[in-house]
């Protein structure tokens, strides 16, 4: 197949990172003109709410987390990794899933569970025979966190489908993917911090291990009776918050690129605090603020800054934040802003601040889909096959 060779199907962030970039220009678009009734949402096979939060985090975000971990775990176990027709039967499963979910209403019901579960059955399970099959190579141990994970988000995804558990397979998936921004973070900030200011941050053993046990215990949370959930995430909270103290925020600050990745921690430390307080007292914010929180503060801040890296470090190019890197990334935290607390002092004007913050990811995504598809589309630039 002379078609599987393309430069596009060598490695996995390549055809997910160019779809995550085309589902964040136009989701919250779609999702703004549905929540306004400006388009009709017959065809949607499940209710509308249900259908931007499945697309959020099932469709943009697991196109993000998706390429990452096949990328991560074939340096993880230093192996080749999936590539060719693996790779295009996986974006096709991907593809498929968006139709479903957008227009499958009148499919028959085998069909539709189907279509809903091809992509990220078939993707857990090849994640998972390549971290279980190389585990001896394996150069973190701790990734045996995402052999508990991975099938999770498959219980997680069905709930949310399911009308009588939406809320907790809700709950359920956030807390997913907050173990998994915990875990990557943890990684990649002591890389950024050295490579970028030759500053040594802190790792202490013993309080990473006790923040990811917290994490994943979250994951139970709707098993878990409200004043002891509560009290695991304002103990989350506060260690991480512990644990940020010592990792410099302040020199980080000096560059958007590394600032950007605190911005995203502080935001889980914010929406684990304001979820604590949520289920403890009756304190009620303009909006979903701690849903928001998650996905605009951790996932709108970090996600951007965490393409550009990916794709330019592995193309092959020099990893550096030009301009127009760094404006998208001043456009989602102005997204922030406008998603979360701007509706707290302007409430009257909340459709306004949807709109705007919609607008805010078009541009983004839209900008790096227009600047690094291309590089993605074309070999290495420093003679490397991938």
């Amino acid at each position: 197949m002379r078609f599987a060779n393309h430069p596009l199907w060598l490695v996995g962030f390549r055809p997910f990172f160019s779809l995550a970039c085309l589902a964040g220009m136009f989701l919250p678009v779609l999702w703004v003109l549905i929540f306004a009734g400006r388009i009709e949402s017959a065809a949607l096979p499940v209710t509308p709410i249900q259908w931007h939060a499945h697309e959020m985090f099932f469709g943009f975000g697991w196109a993000v987390l998706g390429g990452f971990l096949l990328t991560s775990t074939k340096n993880w176990v230093s192996i080749r990794g999936y590539h060719g027709p693996a790779l295009m039967l996986l974006a096709a499963a991907w593809t498929v899933e968006r139709l479903g979910m957008s227009f499958g209403a009148a499919w028959p019901k085998p069909f539709f569970v189907l279509s809903s579960n091809l992509f990220l059955g078939a993707i857990v399970a090849m994640l998972l025979l390549t971290l279980i099959r190389h585990r001896e190579r394996d150069s973190y141990r701790d990734n045996a966190f995402f052999l508990v994970m991975l099938p999770a988000f498959l219980l997680a995804k069905n709930l949310m489908l399911d009308d009588t558990h939406f809320a907790t397979g809700y709950g359920m998936t956030i807390a997913l993917f907050r173990m998994a921004f915990l875990v990557m973070l943890e990684r990649t900030l002591t890389q950024f911090m050295k490579a970028a200011f030759q500053a040594e941050i802190m790792r202490q053993p013993k309080l990473d291990m006790a923040i990811k046990l917290l994490g994943l215990l979250l994951v139970a949370e709707a098993l878990l009776p409200k004043p002891l959930s509560a009290a695991f995430a304002l103990v989350l909270a506060g260690l991480l918050l512990i644990r940020l103290a010592f990792w410099k925020p302040l020199l980080a600050a000096r560059r958007i690129d590394i600032g950007i990745m605190y911005v995203g921690y502080l935001a889980i430390v914010g929406q684990l605090l304001v979820e604590a307080f949520g289920q403890i007292t009756n304190f009620t914010w303009v909006g979903t603020v701690s849903v928001h929180l998650f996905t605009f503060g951790a996932m709108g801040t970090v996600i951007p800054a965490m393409i550009v890296r990916i794709v330019k470090g592995h193309t092959g190019r020099k990893v550096a934040f030009d301009r127009g890197d760094k404006a998208v990334l001043y456009i989602m935290l102005g997204a922030l802003v406008l998603r979360v607390f701007a509706p707290q002092i302007a409430p009257a004007a909340y459709l306004l601040w949807i709109d705007l913050s919609a607008i805010c990811w078009l541009l983004c995504f839209g900008t790096l889909a227009w600047r690094y598809i291309p590089f993605l589309l074309k070999p290495r630039t420093d003679g490397k096959e991938h």
